[in-house]
């Protein structure tokens, strides 16, 4: 298993809001536009909520779980963290 990983992320920040999100996304929805539309988290949002390659200990601990423990392609339901909700897709 690699450690180093890819995702993408959209951050909001209520629980209500990631999961209207997240019902969107299954409802095929591009993850890309509604980040760049709806994520508080602009840096990543302007680049479809990417936030490249990262390994563990560089995110905070709840993301960093859910993330590592996503296959590739998989998306997370909504994750709390202290920054507020983050619905996570990893591409590799």
């Amino acid at each position: 298993m690699s450690n180093k990983i890819k995702c993408s992320h959209i951050l909001v920040q209520k629980q209500s809001e990631a999961l209207l999100i997240y019902e969107r996304l299954k409802n095929g929805e591009k993850f890309g536009k509604l980040a760049k539309e709806l994520s508080i988290d602009t840096g990543s949002a302007k680049k479809d909520g990417s936030l490249g390659y990262f390994s563990k200990g560089m995110m905070v601990k709840p993301f960093e779980e859910a993330a590592f423990k996503l296959q590739i392609g998989e998306m997370s339901q909504p994750i709390k963290s202290e920054f507020g909700y983050h619905i996570i897709k990893r591409f590799e």
